[in-house]
């Protein structure tokens, strides 16, 4: 069996290709929104191996996924998605993400001021989660001025940012962790 090495010294001069060829710069803007989106992927994987909460990991591991569909999306120019068959997001699943919102949601006290982070190591890597997520939305925004870039993208992690919030503080809660307010 012949051996798979992983480097291609392709990148060496700084570009990199997307999905369907042609090399770009690896600070060109689609660039920095699907690497974004994938240290958001790879973020959320430390948090589902942290997290105590039993319902948290498995909904994780499917929002991973979704994310996946979105950076095969961002390593694509628009104009190339319909040359090629690509896993994509839909309107179905913001909805979901909502859905999720709500049922965790139901619990929890009502809140008026800002949340520290840091109660407790997974609802602070959550949080984290959560920044890295809005930071993604911030790139493909970015993108989106430049190019076009699917306008659900921009939705989805928008939810899913509120929806890593909830689950801060549903780990809070599970773990019987004092939620600690901004104290101005």
């Amino acid at each position: 069996m012949e051996e798979q090495k992983i480097y291609t010294r392709k990148g060496d001069l700084g570009t990199t290709s997307l999905f369907t060829g042609g090399r770009v710069s690896k600070s060109n803007l689609r660039i920095q929104a699907y690497g974004t989106v994938d240290e958001l992927n790879a973020f959320l994987g430390l948090t589902r191996a942290s997290v105590a909460h039993p319902d948290i990991p498995k909904l994780i591991f499917k929002i991973q996924n979704k994310v996946m569909n979105i950076s095969s999306m961002l390593a694509t120019k628009t104009d190339e998605l319909s040359n090629r068959p690509l896993p994509t997001i839909s309107e179905q699943d913001v909805e979901g993400l909502e859905r999720c919102i709500d049922y965790f949601s139901r619990n929890l006290p009502s809140i008026s001021n800002f949340l520290v982070p840091g109660g407790n190591k997974s609802g602070a890597m959550l949080d984290v989660a959560r920044t890295v997520c809005r930071r993604a939305e911030r790139e493909v925004t970015k993108l989106s001025e430049a190019e076009i870039v699917d306008p659900i993208i921009r939705k989805f992690l928008n939810r899913l940012s509120d929806l890593l919030f909830i689950l801060e503080r549903t780990e809070y809660k599970y773990q019987n962790t004092p939620e600690k307010f901004w104290e101005k």
